[in-house]
């Protein structure tokens, strides 16, 4: 096995992500929603500790780098960031992280790193006379916006409704993100399917009382009037659309971009698609609304690779400037 040293290196942002709190925005579900307060005052909760903003430039920096090893590799390798590859000459088989991972006809592919991904990973290229080469990629790190509410408690009662209809709900979700659709949409520069004012950022996540941690935020939350158009963010194809709101997510839109990635967008006042339908880049796919749970109307768009929640202003770039 050849193991080179050369180049394996990643551009480092220590920097976070502010969020900006403001109406029109993701509410946590019943588990994780605090209690209502009793008549006792509350102590008020201790402030989140300062977190320097992630500048723009280093949000977008499109990294590319050729590695001794012959892999061309283009995006931040980051958490919750996405990088397109091309292998080594000769390459027949390719790994990541130990995975068999797919790859074109002009060996072409596609990777990305959870919001709390391990500081390296490594992929194989198997080549036509048995050799196998290794890469192993720097992963930088990003400091959280982390909100500590120590005088709160964590945990709420869920609802005898939320307990009977949630399965069925995570059932169609899962099932949805196993399918598999032939397109190129994740080749493409993304759009923001909404432009608007940033309600929520990817990654932020609140600490409660003794230390407990909520869920933190698993995508980007767009604030803007309900029936605002919603477009397409790449090409991609419809794998779920909601026939009813549900519980949390209200009016759910799903659609595969191929190679794994696919988006979600929740609390839709309306879907204008059907699953099974080729979407195309800009395509109108329905309207913001505040189904589900939210605080006000607003678009909550997030992304997966397989099983890595992605950051989508690493995918999209800074949100333009509303006219």
């Amino acid at each position: 096995m050849r193991r080179p040293g050369g180049i394996h290196r990643a551009r480092r942002f220590a920097a976070g992500v502010a969020i900006m709190i403001v109406q029109g925005s993701c509410i946590a579900p019943a588990a994780e929603r605090p209690e209502a307060p009793s008549a006792k005052p509350i102590a008020k909760p201790t402030a989140p500790a300062p977190v320097k903003p992630m500048a723009p430039s280093a949000i977008t920096a499109n990294q590319r780098l050729l590695t001794q090893t012959g892999f061309r590799l283009a995006g931040p390798m980051i958490q919750g960031g996405t990088v397109i590859g091309s292998v080594p000459a000769g390459t027949t088989l390719l790994s990541f992280n130990g995975a068999p991972l797919p790859m074109t006809a002009d060996g072409r592919f596609l990777i990305a790193f959870d919001r709390d991904a391990p500081a390296s990973a490594t992929l194989s290229a198997t080549l036509e006379d048995g050799r196998q080469i290794d890469e192993v990629l720097t992963v930088a790190r990003r400091a959280w916006n982390i909100e500590r509410l120590n005088s709160l408690p964590r945990f709420a009662q869920p609802s005898e409704e939320f307990d009977r209809l949630r399965p069925a709900e995570l059932e169609q979700i899962n099932a949805a993100r196993q399918i598999s659709v032939n397109s190129t949409g994740w080749q493409q520069q993304f759009l923001w399917p909404v432009v608007g004012r940033l309600s929520g950022m990817f990654g932020s996540q609140r600490i409660y009382k003794n230390g407990e941690a909520g869920s933190y935020h698993s995508g980007s939350d767009v604030a803007q009037p309900t029936g605002t158009p919603v477009i397409a963010p790449a090409d991609g194809v419809v794998i779920l659309a909601a026939d009813h709101p549900f519980t949390l997510e209200g009016n759910l839109l799903m659609i595969d971009h191929g190679m794994g990635l696919n988006s979600a967008f929740l609390h839709l006042s309306r879907i204008d698609v059907r699953v099974g339908e080729t979407i195309k880049r800009g395509q109108r796919i329905g309207a913001v609304g505040m189904t589900g749970r939210a605080t006000g109307p607003h678009l909550h768009w997030s992304l997966k690779w397989h099983n890595s929640r992605i950051d989508p202003l690493l995918l999209a770039g800074p949100m333009p400037v509303v006219q």
